[in-house]
């Protein structure tokens, strides 16, 4: 109560300075909103942007945590070649590294969300507080800091700022933000030596291993190389990738949870997979048919010939594409972002099934960087006006078609 009222006491007095909406922001994250409105009508809900920030939030918890112990257990396995997972070395070499990019996000991000609220004299929005925990879950585990710090504060201005801010964006911040990352520095963001702790700064020297290789299972297949992975180690993510974005079954459970709370769409979720599945299973078509009849080797019994290297991705099976990559984790955290997607029920639809589409397109025919879900979501953010536009003319021309049958 005394922390309650000394933030009142010191909003009463900035009241109407340039340090007003400052103290407001940090009275509302802490404390639920004491402005209600007093005329007009208005719908009543429980619900405030505040409460559905919170609840995505809580949404990517256990990936965080469970990306922290996978740090750990990567680092340790490049090093002994086996390793327990659960174990509190693990968590702390996670810890130690992912810690530090939360709060350069963070930092950057809000220090940069509270200068423009300052000089434009409007409230801090809470949309940061998702951002901010998604873009470390995003990221490589040994991505330089200073080069994360210039990307947020990339995306929050261009991403953000100059659309107007919260709820006024036209692109996801978080993918912007891996966008600049990956087009500046695409050696911190793609191959063999990123995805483990210690396989670029020499750690592994150190500790009598000549190198670290942590390449993902789509870096692998684009290099025409087997997959070590077992169908189990995909599936709860014991492998390498982005610190957040391995275990497809924690993302499943938050997927679940954000429809069950109303916060996440889906419609969406179900088109993305959908989309996902029918260009996987056209990719695998074509393998099988062309793959033999090439002298490129034998799809069905997943043999891959000499001069083949296009056809590593094509051939996998449909279904393992859903499991590796980021695409689990954009379909459900980032797809579903409720102001740069789709609004209209039947352009939500659209929308999910040409993410999904595009992700496995991308995949296949871009084996230098084969993660196609970043442009694919960005791509169709730019075209979600576009989708509901239609969407909607489309429900007029009904409408009136409707109307002049019946005064006919």
């Amino acid at each position: 109560m005394g922390l309650k009222q000394n933030l009142h006491n010191l909003k009463e007095k900035y009241k109407g300075t340039k340090f007003e909406q400052g103290f407001n922001a940090l009275h509302t994250f802490l404390y639920l909103p004491n402005i209600t409105t007093h005329s007009g009508s208005h719908v009543r809900d429980a619900s405030d942007l505040k409460r559905v920030m919170n609840t995505v939030i809580m949404a990517m918890v256990p990936v965080l945590i469970f990306g922290m112990f996978n740090a750990g257990y990567q680092h340790n396995l490049a090093i002994n070649g086996v390793a327990e997972f659960l174990t509190l070395d693990n968590f702390v070499i996670g810890l130690k590294k992912i810690l530090p990019l939360l709060v350069v996000s963070y930092g950057v991000g809000l220090g940069i969300e509270f200068i423009f609220a300052t000089v434009k004299k409007h409230e801090v929005e809470e949309g940061f507080l998702v951002t901010g925990m998604l873009v470390p879950l995003i990221v490589p585990i040994d991505l330089p800091l200073w080069m994360l710090a210039v990307a947020v504060a990339f995306g929050v201005i261009i991403a953000k700022e100059l659309f107007g801010g919260t709820g006024m964006n036209v692109l996801n911040p978080a993918l912007t933000i891996r966008a600049f990352l990956f087009f500046n520095w695409a050696a911190w963001m793609s191959g063999d030596k990123v995805w483990v702790h210690g396989a670029v700064d020499g750690i592994s020297k150190a500790n009598g291993v000549d190198g670290i290789s942590g390449e993902t299972i789509l870096g692998t297949l684009a290099a025409n190389k087997p997959v070590a992975f077992s169908i189990q180690d995909m599936f709860f993510g014991y492998i390498p990738g982005s610190v957040g974005e391995t275990s497809t079954f924690l993302i499943l459970l938050a997927g679940a949870f954000l429809i069950f709370t109303g916060i996440g769409s889906a419609r969406i979720m179900i088109s993305a997979v959908i989309g996902a599945i029918v260009m996987g299973l056209i990719f695998n078509s074509i393998s099988g048919t062309l793959m033999p009849a090439l002298g490129m080797g034998d799809a069905v019994n997943g043999t891959i010939g000499a001069g083949s290297k296009f056809f590593g991705l094509m051939s996998f099976p449909f279904w393992q594409h859903l499991m590796v990559g980021g695409l689990a984790f954009g379909i459900v955290y980032m797809a579903t972002d409720p102001v740069s997607a789709a609004q209209t029920n039947r352009g939500k639809i659209i929308y999910g099934f040409l993410i999904g589409f595009l992700s496995i397109l991308i995949r296949v025919f871009n084996p230098a960087y084969p993660e196609g879900v970043m442009m694919a979501i960005l791509l169709m953010n730019v075209f979600a006006p576009t989708i509901d536009h239609y969407v909607i003319q489309a429900n007029v021309k009904r409408r009136m078609k409707r109307l002049k049958t019946q005064t006919a």
